[in-house]
């Protein structure tokens, strides 16, 4: 979510806000952010930011393969934790687009438990969308603005994206 709000909209994403829209007056059981750390990035400043806001933190290392490519995610691990959860929970909110999370969404709504999906709407799967059991939309009113810099606009960059209506705007 970081990167989607960093290149979509040149923001950062509020994560107290993110939380407190998530939770709306419910009973929180935990809030997981799960970190790929990198030796070249400090990241010690955004993991202090989500400790603060009561996230916990989960971190990996990047790993880098031999052939020069790196893998870094924590799909595996976020479907481990949260199927390691779902007898204790009503509601799972998965705060990601990435359309590999269907087949989880499938189980844990199978299990009876209701999955929100928060993401922004131009890099959520469509298959995720109709999979869970409601889509709420990131929206400006989560994210801190001109975060990072606006870059020069050249005939061969591309320009903003156009606003998408949201089918459940979050509201922070």
């Amino acid at each position: 979510m970081f990167y989607a709000a960093k290149h979509q909209h040149r923001a950062k994403l509020n994560f107290q806000k993110l939380l407190e829209a998530i939770t709306r007056e419910r009973q929180l059981v935990r809030a997981i952010a799960y970190v790929v750390q990198s030796p070249e990035i400090d990241q010690s400043s955004f993991i202090a930011m989500l400790l603060q806001n009561g996230y916990e933190i989960k971190s990996k290392s990047l790993r880098l393969r031999t052939d020069g490519t790196s893998k870094g995610d924590w799909d595996m691990g976020i479907a481990i934790d949260t199927m390691a959860m779902a007898e204790r929970l009503d509601v799972v909110a998965l705060v990601s687009g990435d359309g590999d999370f269907v087949d989880l969404v499938n189980m844990l709504k199978a299990k009876g438990l209701r999955v929100e999906v928060y993401s922004f709407p131009h890099s959520t799967a469509e298959e995720l969308r109709t999979a869970c059991t409601e889509f709420y939309q990131i929206g400006a009113e989560l994210l801190i603005a001109h975060a990072f810099p606006r870059e020069r606009q050249t005939a061969e960059s591309p320009g903003a994206a156009a606003p998408v209506k949201a089918d459940h705007p979050v509201s922070g």
